[in-house]
């Protein structure tokens, strides 16, 4: 049985909380689809890293081998059976497979030599949401987990990581489209954090929140019209953070999942915080408060 002292805001009866971290559009312009083409957009100016891996052989290896691919971009059009296989292999190892042109290839391409596919691998496995779970059993304290609804930068998850794991959090959980995923960038920011930062990647958001409802974990979201101040607010029972996306904030079944949502004091002129920003300040005003109760 969860419990906490407070009651609760009433979020369900919203359709959106406008986040700390970004405001969200009520035209709602900003559709799934013009997400994913910011997203291809970043993916197509970021930097070469080693988490590519390029060519029909490499990548058939590294899957055979196992290793977890965030995200692999075939070559659209007339493909040969061996290409669709290969794609096909991929989906089956949970990867999220893209189509895209060879011109985008080309420019992701290190080595000129694609052979139509480039992979995106993680640089460590992910978890379970159990797993998280578990972590915050063994270590005899209430959960503590992040959720990063839609984060999309990989410099604001890793910067979210590095944090987390300072203030001792049990996890992180990322939804599996939309969202940045364990490459490279997002270790070098977390500077060396994801290596002790469990992080479990799930197909649905809601569904990974149900799970830690049943496990007696609160959900707390952040909004600036939310009825209780981040310092008024009890924040030392099991309890997991949504971070909400860069500009966008919470999804609508994100935030009508939360059972509470509380604002961060502003008293400057602009009215939003970077997600990792507001990340940071949440997290220490939670690790503040469970160290006074010890």
């Amino acid at each position: 049985m969860r419990n906490n002292n407070f009651s609760n805001n009433n979020s369900k009866n919203n359709d959106r909380r406008r986040p700390i971290s970004g405001e969200r559009g009520a035209d709602r312009r900003n559709s799934a689809g013009s997400r994913d083409r910011r997203e291809d957009r970043r993916e197509e100016n970021r930097e070469p890293d080693e988490s590519l891996i390029e060519g029909r052989n490499a990548v058939t290896e590294a899957l055979k081998a196992g290793r977890t691919l965030n995200k692999v971009f075939v070559a659209s059009g007339d493909t040969d059976a061996g290409l669709r296989r290969l794609a096909a292999m991929a989906r089956d190892a949970g990867a999220v497979v893209v189509e895209t042109d060879r011109r985008k290839l080309d420019q992701m391409s290190a080595t000129g030599a694609h052979q139509g596919i480039v992979a995106v691998a993680a640089v460590k496995e992910y978890c379970s949401v159990k797993d998280i779970l578990d972590a915050a059993e063994a270590r005899g304290e209430p959960p503590l987990v992040v959720i990063c609804d839609e984060v999309s930068d990989g410099h604001n998850l890793g910067a979210i990581i590095r944090t987390a794991e300072c203030v001792g959090a049990h996890g992180i959980i990322i939804p599996k489209r939309r969202s940045a995923s364990l490459t490279a960038v997002v270790a070098k920011t977390s500077a060396g954090a994801v290596e002790y930062m469990p992080v479990a990647r799930v197909p649905n958001l809601a569904l990974a929140i149900r799970e830690l409802k049943d496990a007696g974990v609160w959900i707390y979201g952040t909004a600036a019209d939310a009825p209780k101040e981040l310092w008024d607010t009890d924040l030392t029972g099991p309890m997991a953070l949504v971070i909400g996306s860069e500009g966008e904030g919470m999804g609508r079944l994100v935030a009508e999942s939360c059972d509470f949502t509380v604002s961060i004091p502003m008293k400057g002129h602009i009215s939003s915080l970077n997600a990792s920003a507001s990340a940071a300040i949440v997290l220490y005003e939670v690790l503040r408060q469970r160290t006074a109760r010890q």
